[in-house]
């Protein structure tokens, strides 16, 4: 019911058409069903089977559970906004059994969706379950439905006029405000049925202006409305110029914060975008920058000034920054399915709402979109469902952008086979039977291809996978529009090949092979440049491993510690094994690179080298394979690029709960050369007894290695595996334990000895 101000009840009967669609909108009921998804192996399955389609629950810690057939690492995804770790259980030492996930459902209220999704044990590819629905009643929870009514989307406005605008809301109103331009939020008042707020519109004359609308109701919950973009008096049409984007990086954003939130973050970007001697390698001129929300913070809600800081002085030192977004879900990609185009929507109108705010020189070059359909299994078992609802999406994205009227190059990251696969092959949209690239390439300024292989030549090359955008940019007439991306990320634990990421090879083999790219495509008017992902990751690939392998350094040389973290860590337990850890940002003259974790059973301790429990990019951290019904206490230090560490914070403590199941360790574990490859060794014990048990290890080798292998036991029991063939004169390669299983026994990774095993070789 609608509660104005006022307190005089409005009528309801004239909007409920209206709210109908808004509520479809808004995912209060779902516009369309999900596609009805299945396994991707007929032999890897997982079900929820806690509640069914549509049941009706109570607010409150809820518990999510099911089944699982060959199956690690479930997750449970909740309305596309939240990601929860799931407790797996069984006994039998294989990865079958039964999970499930504590839900607070005290958040929402109406319909919500859950979808459960693991990795199969064998392929390592993602597998999820059918989507349920369920519905909570709990009206305290239930945020305002925001509408502007008036003026229309697209118009064009003069004079002083309302801004109207139609709410929805369960519980009282207690304030409707509107925002122009990015502006501050101005009350807008009830008139009988509806809200009104009158705006001068001579105050934004000569120029596309964005009007948004929020409402918050008594129990705080704010509702926001979409974007009406209006146009007042000589408003020119901005041409899109596309420029050359090479070299182009993708910058995530735990990197990306830190640029903004920390200013000295932009003197590491800046020594390392324009390094071209180290590696003999081209500048980096153009940013791919993330800007989803992350650690609490929404940078282009809550910290606009310092986002235009960070562009004014991107453009000031010659470089073009591109918003990087995705589909506004948890994770991106559940924003390609129709019930959560709004939320990808929104992360649209945040881009194009800043640029509106911004002077030319604090505003974005351009939009890069990664929303990347393909990952949900039902891309290839339900062709072409998920292609059409990811196309709609795309077409939608573009026109809140020629809506704007502004001049925001839009370039959605697209993967090698979108011209080449059959789950890719004769879509037929809007009429038009095509690739899935073309169709993206229709609408889009340009495109940036994952063009994932670690040679430039061949039939499964970089070149060869390129070849069909670029001919199909130019039979459309695009220049600059195909942008080529290369991968540096250490992904050997995915269910994709060793063969996609340069991570393995080094700098100076990828540079050699980016040569030949460039030697093909320049000249070619559609060739945009390359593309790397991503800043993280390629910033600390060496030449190439081994004791001769050059590393990429910051200059000058920083030797001024991070401050402590801004806030102090808080532990609390998962379950009978894991601790979850939060702090705060710390900050440095540099960059920040990572969090350093100190583990003790001591209350006391001193954090050193030898109770380093790990590190974390991030400002979360699950320390994992600790012991049960035990106490354990942390502390927090930052490290910034050049490895100086800032002092401790206080101590956060936590204790795990209780088990049946025997803790497991690996020992005595080893790896040499064997001949042209690498052998690792090792064994695996009761914790308690050091008695040796027979598990199965999986794991994958690191560096120069990147194949994922499952351990076979020797004739004495020991357990081993080789590594695919490695350089000869020199090189690097360790290994990573990933999973231990053994009946009634969990691992207690926390307590391996040795936790890591690593072999090196010099040029002979």
């Amino acid at each position: 019911m609608l509660y104005p101000d006022n307190g005089r009840k409005a009528r309801l009967l004239p909007l409920l058409s209206k709210w109908l669609v808004m509520m479809l909108i808004l995912g209060v009921v779902p516009l369309f069903p999900f596609p009805k998804p299945s396994t991707v192996w007929a032999d890897s399955q997982i079900t929820i089977d806690s509640h069914n389609d549509g049941q009706q629950v109570d607010p409150g810690i809820m518990i999510i559970s099911g089944h699982y057939t060959n199956i690690y690492d479930i997750k449970l995804i909740v309305n596309g906004r939240e990601q929860l770790d799931t407790h797996m259980n069984n006994l039998s030492g294989t990865e079958t059994g039964t999970w499930h996930a504590e839900l607070d459902t005290s958040q929402y209220h109406g319909e919500i969706s859950l979808v459960a999704r693991g990795l199969n044990s064998e392929t390592r590819y993602g597998v999820t379950t059918s989507t349920k629905w369920i519905n909570i009643d709990n009206p305290p929870a239930s945020p305002p439905l925001v509408h502007i009514d008036r003026p229309f989307d697209g118009s064009h406005v003069d004079g002083q006029i309302p801004v109207t605008l139609s709410v929805y809301a369960i519980n009282p109103i207690q304030t409707v405000e509107v925002r122009i331009n990015g502006g501050s939020w101005s009350v807008a008042e009830a008139v009988y049925d509806h809200y009104e707020y009158i705006w001068d519109t001579e105050t934004a004359l000569n120029r596309t202006s964005s009007i948004e609308a929020r409402a918050t109701d008594v129990f705080g919950n704010i509702g926001r409305s979409l974007t009406a973009y209006v146009k007042n008096g000589e408003v020119v049409p901005q041409e899109i110029i596309l420029d050359r984007q090479d070299r182009a990086i993708w910058i995530w954003e735990k990197a990306a914060y830190n640029l903004i939130l920390n200013p000295g973050s932009r003197i590491a970007l800046k020594t390392f975008a324009d390094d071209t001697s180290t590696f003999n390698s081209e500048s980096v001129t153009t940013f791919y920058l993330g800007v989803f929300p992350y650690g609490g913070v929404d940078i282009l809600e809550e910290e606009t000034d310092k986002v235009r800081d960070f562009m004014a002085w991107a453009h000031d030192n010659g470089y073009k920054v591109h918003a990087c977004i995705a589909g506004g879900t948890v994770p991106p990609y559940f924003g390609s399915l129709t019930p959560y185009h709004e939320l990808a929507i929104r992360e649209m109108e945040k881009v194009i709402n800043y640029n509106l705010s911004s002077s030319p020189h604090e505003q974005f070059d351009g939009v890069n979109v990664d929303i990347e359909p393909y990952i949900l299994p039902d891309f290839r078992l339900q062709k072409p469902s998920v292609q059409l609802q990811y196309l709609d999406i795309m077409e939608q994205l573009v026109a809140r952008r020629d809506t704007a009227g502004i001049a925001l190059p839009f370039g959605p990251a697209i993967p090698r086979w979108f011209d080449s696969n059959d789950p890719a092959k004769d879509i037929t949209w809007n009429g038009e039977t095509k690739w899935l690239s073309e169709h993206i390439q229709d609408m889009s300024d340009y495109i940036t291809i994952m063009d994932y292989r670690d040679t430039a030549e061949g039939s499964v090359g970089i070149i060869a996978h390129a070849q069909g955008e670029i001919n199909y940019a130019n039979l459309i007439g695009k220049p600059n529009s195909v942008v080529i991306g290369v991968e540096t990320l250490d992904i050997a634990n995915s269910g994709d090949p060793e063969t996609i990421t340069f991570r393995e090879e080094g700098r100076v083999f990828m540079e050699s092979e980016l040569d030949k790219v460039y030697a093909w495509f320049n000249g070619n008017p559609a060739f945009g440049g390359i593309a790397m992902h991503h800043y993280d990751s390629i910033r600390w690939l060496p030449s190439a491993w081994g004791p001769g392998g050059t590393k990429w350094t910051v200059t000058p040389e920083d030797v001024t510690p991070p401050t402590s973290v801004s806030v102090e860590p808080a532990a609390a337990p998962f379950d009978y094994q894991s601790i979850n850890l939060s702090y705060g940002r710390a900050f440095d003259d540099s960059d920040v690179e990572e969090y350093v974790i100190y583990r003790s059973i001591d209350p006391d301790f001193q954090p050193d080298t030898s109770n380093i429990a790990g590190q974390s990019r991030n400002l979360t951290y699950k320390d994992r394979g600790l012991l049960p019904d035990t106490t354990y206490y942390y502390k927090v230090a930052a490290k910034d690029i050049s490895g100086n560490i800032g002092p401790a914070s206080g101590t956060a403590s936590a204790t795990t709960t209780g088990t049946s199941l025997r803790p497991m360790i690996i020992s005595e574990m080893d790896i040499v050369r064997d001949g042209t490859r690498s052998k690792v060794t090792l064994k695996v014990c009761d914790y308690e007894t050091g008695e040796e048990i027979i598990a199965r290890v999986h794991g994958r080798f690191t560096m120069n290695g990147g194949r994922y292998v499952e351990l076979a036991p020797d004739a004495n029991g020991v357990m081993f595996a080789h590594s695919e063939a490695l350089p000869a004169a020199e090189g690097e390669v360790g290994f990573w334990p990933q999973r231990v299983l053994a009946g009634d026994y969990y691992w207690a990774t926390a307590y391996d000895d040795p936790r890591t095993a690593t072999v090196s070789w010099p040029i002979n």
